[in-house]
């Protein structure tokens, strides 16, 4: 059976998450529910501290508003990326108009704004839309 690696939202442990399976898969260590691989999740300020701080697999956040134009038109392009990458990579967003607070926490001035975690560090970020081509790259050259 085909497995892809996983973060935990709730632990930030890294599971295995076996594909085709029909029932809810849970994580080893806290026995949350796990996300699918390739989900694009709206996560919740503690879930996107434990995912940096603690996952092991690297994290894109798109930091989003519901109202922006750009932002709708790179969603299609995000959820490629993240079903692509799945087991690679956790792609989650957050919208800053639910959580302010973290939008001036990460600095984040414009949007959509997309920032590569690694290890709990920031790598890189990246203001406003682009291609699939060059978000797909500028991605693979940073996690």
């Amino acid at each position: 059976m085909e497995k892809k690696k996983v973060s935990c939202l709730f632990c930030g442990a890294t599971n295995n998450y076996p594909l085709g399976v029909s029932k809810k898969v849970v994580c080893g260590r806290c026995q949350k529910p796990l996300p699918h691989p390739g989900e694009v999740m709206d996560v919740s300020p503690e879930q996107l501290t434990t995912l940096v701080s603690w996952g092991k697999l690297p994290v894109l956040v798109d930091f989003y508003s519901s109202t922006c134009p750009p932002c709708e038109m790179m969603h299609p392009v995000v959820t490629s990326l993240a079903q692509r990458r799945a087991g690679e990579l956790m792609v989650v967003r957050v919208n800053v108009d639910v959580y302010p607070h973290l939008a001036g926490q990460f600095q984040i001035q414009g949007v959509p704004t997309f920032i590569i975690f690694k290890g709990g560090h920031e790598i890189d970020r990246s203001v406003g839309a682009m291609s699939e081509p060059d978000f797909s790259l500028w991605v693979a050259s940073r996690a």
